[in-house]
């Protein structure tokens, strides 16, 4: 197999682009926060080519404000994402932060106060503000990890957790915000994993999670004049609890997966702790749910095969409705206006991330934000394909494949094979963003695997990776698509690559090590290249909810299987292509696991793309690295999948 990367290393990177004399190539600036070693330079006809992809936008519903029913909503229209308000319906898009770093925004059910989430270099050591007519004024410490948890009806008290005790546990603290220093430690968490999940009608009490695993969550009540912290139900059981909402009558609606496979909607009694289910939904694990402040109406979300569905339950009939007027695709952020709607953000593979409401009794739907998508037509982009198969074990497994235009591009293509984080998380059918130029511009086909350990298709599948002793049975899940592909006349299976993030990041190392031989290359962002490095070093408020999912490096049977799963103890092993990007700020996975990696591949004489982005923390956020991360990507898997002009086989 050719192998780019050795051409790649006798180019010299550097960081702004020579002036170009008539008819030489011309390279585009890399940004002053990246380092980038053994790569090539990015040339501007890429660049021009890519051009359109790279400048879609979206809009994320960030809340309603009650005091002129306006909307809230995260775009970017800079370098980050900024918090806007929209007054009206397809309105004008009013920018109320202008910050270095991307922020996130909250308002209160009165619409007196926002606040502020804001965090340095992609750390997530984020801070709270609020927010005052353009100006911020910081509202915590300035260095622990902060939360906002819970808005209490006033309008101006706010439940927040924050590290700032021992930079491990998140205490839950009570503040005025507007008298930063009334400040006061209302629980001093016993274990990491603690939030405020609600507050009970009377707001004299708070319902308190602790986060173990998705499949693992415990629920106590705290009163908050005294501390106390009582279990509502055996902190022991295997069960866990979903979103929270507390009727005006102080009944306590949430999610469960108490007596079944998936999160049911039901009621919680906090002085016995019986819950009991109230509705169906089609048998489908519930995402999530949101209250009308009347108490009158739930809005629930359903993960149908990893599409959204969302539903209307009257609470006093007792009956569920099923929307049926919008796309297929994704929804989130559901909130309910004091007025009536439901707000939410949806996209799909035609539409990138906008904001909507809809009116619970008509399901008339509202759009409020319709993004750019960089003058291209969204229409044209493909819809995916869920494909289902069964692994080496017979277990169903299944994913979204997204096929490039046969008429434009006939006979077998290509494909990269993208593995999500988490690994409790699921690929989804949505908008593939500047994607879309590997299936739209070059024919690429694009799948997205869920292997076992993915949410969505209950606890028992989310569980069958737990530990070191399960954890490569999941990478075996990749063989076994790999094999599927291969019967595929529509796909290459000799042009087959893999990339994924943080916990995709690992598999991606994984796959590229045990398929060598179906695998033509690998691109691993923030990966995890050894499991016992990783849990020593990540952040110490992230240990031990770690250690439940992938092992305990302290026992030593576990540390020892941890490492014999570890790719970077095999990694001298890897002949194809490697591409390896790092945030410097992750604190998550810290650099040092992309570091070691890289260098002991380049030790053993092999050649490695490495692009480290000194600004960034668990993924690129700035718009200039993210694009040129997005450059290079392209070319490495161009040079990988066709001729050196990337024009054809």
């Amino acid at each position: 197999m050719r192998h780019l990367l050795l051409a790649a290393s006798a180019l010299a990177l550097v960081s702004t682009p020579a002036i170009a004399q008539e008819g030489e190539e011309r390279f585009a600036p890399k940004p002053a926060e990246l380092t980038a070693t053994g790569m090539p330079e990015v040339l501007m006809t890429l660049v021009e080519a890519m051009r359109p992809y790279r400048e879609n936008r979206s809009a994320g519903f960030s809340g309603w404000d009650a005091s002129d029913r306006s909307m809230l909503v995260s775009t970017r229209f800079g370098n980050v994402s900024q918090l806007h308000k929209v007054a009206m319906p397809m309105g004008y898009r009013q920018q109320l932060t202008f910050e270095a770093e991307p922020v996130g925004g909250s308002i209160d059910p009165t619409g007196k106060t926002i606040i502020i989430s804001k965090d340095a270099g992609g750390s997530e050591f984020s801070q709270l503000y609020r927010y005052d007519e353009g100006r911020l004024t910081l509202l915590t410490d300035g260095q622990s990890r902060n939360g906002l948890q819970e808005f209490f009806d006033d309008g101006t008290r706010i439940l927040y957790g924050s590290t700032k005790r021992n930079g491990r546990e998140s205490d839950i603290y009570m503040m005025d915000v507007n008298d930063p220093a009334s400040a006061r430690l209302v629980l001093e968490a016993p274990h990491v994993g603690m939030y405020a999940a609600g507050l009970y009608a009377n707001e004299t009490k708070a319902l308190v999670g602790r986060y173990i695993l998705n499949t693992n969550i415990d629920i106590f009540e705290l009163d908050l004049a005294t501390g106390d912290l009582r279990p509502i139900r055996d902190p022991e059981a295997d069960e866990a609890f979903g979103d929270v909402n507390v009727a005006p009558d102080g009944t306590i609606w949430l999610t469960s997966d108490i007596d079944s496979d998936v999160n049911r909607l039901g009621i919680l009694d906090p002085a016995t702790g019986s819950f009991t289910p109230k509705a169906d939904f089609g048998g489908w694990e519930i995402s999530s749910v949101d209250m009308s402040h009347d108490g009158a109406t739930i809005a629930v979300v359903t993960n149908e095969k990893g599409a959204s569905q969302l539903w209307f339950y009257d609470v006093a009939t007792g009956t569920e409705s099923r929307v049926e007027r919008l796309p297929y695709g994704l929804i989130g952020g559901l909130e309910f206006a004091p007025w009536g709607p439901l707000g939410f953000t949806m996209n799909s593979a035609t539409s990138p991330s906008d904001a909507y409401s809809i009116d619970p009794v008509t399901h008339a739907v509202t759009r409020w934000t319709q993004s750019e998508t960089g003058g291209l037509d969204p229409l044209a982009n493909v819809e995916p394909e869920l494909v289902e198969i069964e692994s080496f074990d017979g277990e169903p497994i299944s994913g979204f494949l997204y096929r490039p235009d046969p008429a434009k591009f006939p006979g077998a293509r290509p494909m990269v094979m993208s593995i999500h984080g988490g690994p409790a998380s699921q690929s989804r059918p949505g908008f593939q963003g500047s994607a879309n130029y590997y299936l739209n511009e070059l024919g690429i086909a694009l799948f997205y695997p869920n292997v076992r350990g993915s949410t969505g298709y209950g606890k028992r599948f989310i569980s069958l990776d737990d530990g070191p002793y399960k954890r490569e049975d999941s990478v075996k899940d990749i063989g076994a698509f790999l094999d599927h592909f291969e019967g595929d006349a529509a796909i290459d299976s000799d042009r087959v690559g893999v990339r994924g993030g943080s916990y995709g990041g690992y598999m991606c190392y994984a796959s590229i090590l045990r398929y060598a031989d179906q695998l033509t290359g690998a691109e691993c962002n923030v990966a995890i290249s050894n499991f016992v490095t990783f849990l020593e070093n990540t952040q110490p408020y992230r240990q031990d909810l770690r250690r439940p999912e992938y092992g305990d490096e302290r026992d030593p049977a576990q540390r020892a299987k941890l490492e014999e799963i570890s790719p970077l103890n095999r990694i001298e092993e890897i002949e194809d292509p490697l591409f390896v990007i790092q945030g410097a700020n992750d604190p998550r996975v810290p650099q040092s696991e992309a570091d070691q990696l890289v260098e002991r591949v380049r030790a053993n004489g092999q050649d490695v793309w490495y692009l480290v982005g000194e600004n960034e923390g668990h993924g690129f956020r700035k718009k200039e690295n993210s694009d040129y991360y997005g450059w290079t990507a392209t070319m490495f898997w161009q040079d990988i999948f066709f001729d050196d002009d990337g024009a054809g086989e």
